[in-house]
């Protein structure tokens, strides 16, 4: 990418970063108040509207309240007028967008919506406009000039409608009291999601699936357990199911490098395992076992999980990795 390239993509970005900051100042707090408590009070869902690029938005206004706790769903205006109005009922909102506020489409929707009772929450960047003037609501959402050497393209105008609407989708979230469990609820696919809600028992191997060796386990017959199992460990338990210790893949190669060949087949589990290893409970958030793993001066790649003393699984730091925490 040459020079000149660049500084234009980064003049572009320049241009609609400015148009949201111009529009922060502005904001009508009063208007924008008045909004989120339709927002916040809507006992149904938010139906969005809004076509052409408008449209485009409005879906993702949809999206993003639906995301952060507030049901919403895209409804086209022209398909709402031949049927799709019928989701659209008196314990429902509507969010309709418009830079010109004069989209035939949108406000031929409005009278029905007058008759059914519905509040409409106007995003616009003309507040002198049909659908301005008609709404509940108008919270202005303006840029003074699209971003480009032409100024044509929908570009400013659409990023201060969308930094409008997070505003009020956020500000909602917010005077619901949407926790980030709640958040996490909503998104268990997204790294955060997993983070907030997968816990240790979501993700280990458990006990009944494992190979289990006791302290007096000859360490030839460990490396056989531990080739069985395949997760490069094998916890020593007790005959009481309770955990005495690990041995890891590590643990064999450096018994090997120190003891006698002469007399390895007389080694022991006892001998190698580490009898007082780092546990996790299967209780415990993924990612907290995922930290407790990482955040030391040498990583831990495979975790015991002991509930009550008992070895219930192992937890390995591959089977972390692999899930996106």
């Amino acid at each position: 990418m040459s020079e000149l390239t660049t500084a234009s993509a980064a003049e572009l970005m320049r241009q609609e970063a400015e148009a949201i900051l111009a529009m922060a100042a502005s904001l009508d707090v009063e208007r924008f108040e008045q909004a989120v408590e339709l927002l916040s009070g809507c006992a149904g869902h938010v139906a969005t509207v809004g076509a052409g690029v408008s449209g485009i938005v409005a879906r993702k206004v949809a999206a993003t309240l639906t995301s952060t706790g507030t049901p919403a769903i895209f409804v086209h205006p022209a398909d709402a007028l031949h049927g799709g109005l019928g989701v659209i009922g008196d314990r429902e909102v509507v969010v309709a967008l418009s830079n010109s506020g004069e989209t035939e489409e949108v406000l031929a929707l409005l009278p029905y919506l007058r008759m059914r009772g519905v509040p409409v929450i106007a995003i616009v960047g003309n507040m002198g406009s049909k659908l301005a003037t008609q709404a509940t609501v108008a919270v202005q959402a303006r840029a003074d000039r699209e971003a480009g050497h032409l100024a044509l393209a929908p570009t400013s105008s659409v990023a201060v409608a969308l930094a409008v609407a997070d505003a009020l989708a956020l500000t909602v979230m917010e005077r619901k009291g949407v926790t980030p469990e709640g958040f996490a609820a909503n998104h268990p696919s997204g790294r955060l999601g997993r983070r907030l809600t997968l816990r240790v028992c979501d993700v280990m191997h458990a006990a009944a699936e494992l190979p289990l060796v006791s302290a007096q386990t000859l360490l030839l017959d460990v490396v056989a357990a531990i080739t069985e199992g395949g997760l490069g460990a094998v916890p020593i338990v007790g005959e009481d199911g309770c955990l005495d210790g690990l041995i890891t893949d590590g643990d064999v190669r450096r018994a090997l490098q120190s003891c006698d060949v002469t007399a390895l087949g007389a080694v022991r589990a006892a001998d190698v395992m580490t009898a007082d290893p780092v546990v996790v409970a299967p209780e415990a958030m993924a990612y907290d076992a995922l930290r407790l793993m990482e955040d030391r001066p040498s990583q831990i790649a495979v975790l015991p999980v002991v509930a009550g003393g008992r070895c219930a699984g192992l937890l390995r730091l591959h089977d972390l990795a692999r899930i996106g925490l």
